[in-house]
């Protein structure tokens, strides 16, 4: 499975899901388990609009890439095109804790 962090609104009001990053960069940025409380951290601390979008990748339509875009050293799953419904596994709703941070809750999908 591969994840993807959306805003609430975006998610709810979109047909077929195409954040600004699909046609900014020409992808959807994901992650794997391990990379996703890192990446929630660092990119969305605070935040209480997110959800947590579970995806199985082999029923993407679109390719998926694993490529260190920003020098990481980490190779993140990126979809080169929208996420098809039927490979959504689940959506949640992905709140920080008091402090605004993200913590890995294995109900959750991981």
């Amino acid at each position: 499975m591969i994840f993807h962090l959306a805003e609430r609104d975006a998610w709810d009001s979109a047909d077929t899901y195409r954040p600004a990053s699909l046609t900014d960069e020409g992808f959807i940025h994901c992650s794997t388990a391990p990379q996703l409380i890192d990446v929630a951290n660092s990119l969305y601390a605070g935040r209480t609009d997110l959800l947590l979008v579970t995806i199985e990748p082999d029923l993407l339509h679109a390719p998926v890439v694993f490529e260190d875009c920003y020098e990481t050293g980490q190779r993140f799953p990126h979809i080169y095109g929208p996420i098809d419904p039927e490979a959504v596994v689940s959506v949640e709703p992905f709140p920080p804790d008091a402090a605004g941070r993200f913590t890995w809750d294995t109900s959750l999908g991981g």
